[in-house]
């Protein structure tokens, strides 16, 4: 349960981190910083759509066109980030095409790289206190 809620901790702040890092880097992405609560509001949003929609699409591209398997996190980002954008009170805007697509490029780069990257910080420390 801990490792799940360790790992749950993680996706959460690598699409904080992915969605910061677009916002810093587009001019047409945009995070309503004057909102915490929105900001709050689309990493959840966003984190949970992530997670339900990459597995989704895997088993729907796997099994109906496989040659599109590489792109699963690429579509799972977009889709993720468009219903976010739609939900009015989630802080989140991207303006022009532009935007969306390297922004798309920018929050899954980001979040595959945090996801790839944190876990070992964290579950080394768990494992160093069990050892301890």
């Amino acid at each position: 349960m801990i490792t799940f809620l360790i790992r749950a901790a993680i996706f959460v702040v690598s699409a904080f981190l992915g969605l910061v890092a677009a916002d810093l880097i587009l001019p047409g992405f945009y995070l309503h910083w004057n909102d915490w609560w929105g900001i709050v509001l689309a990493v959840l949003i966003f984190a949970v759509l992530q997670s339900v929609l990459a597995p989704w699409l895997f088993k729907i591209t796997r099994r109906h066109a496989s040659a599109f398997l590489g792109g699963i996190g690429l579509v799972s980002t977009f889709v993720a980030l468009l219903i976010a954008v739609v939900i009015p009170a989630a802080g989140i805007g991207i303006d022009g095409p532009v935007s969306w697509i390297i922004g798309t490029l920018v929050v899954w780069l980001v979040t595959a790289l945090a996801t790839w990257l944190l876990p070992p910080l964290f579950i080394k420390k768990k494992v160093d206190a069990r050892r301890d």
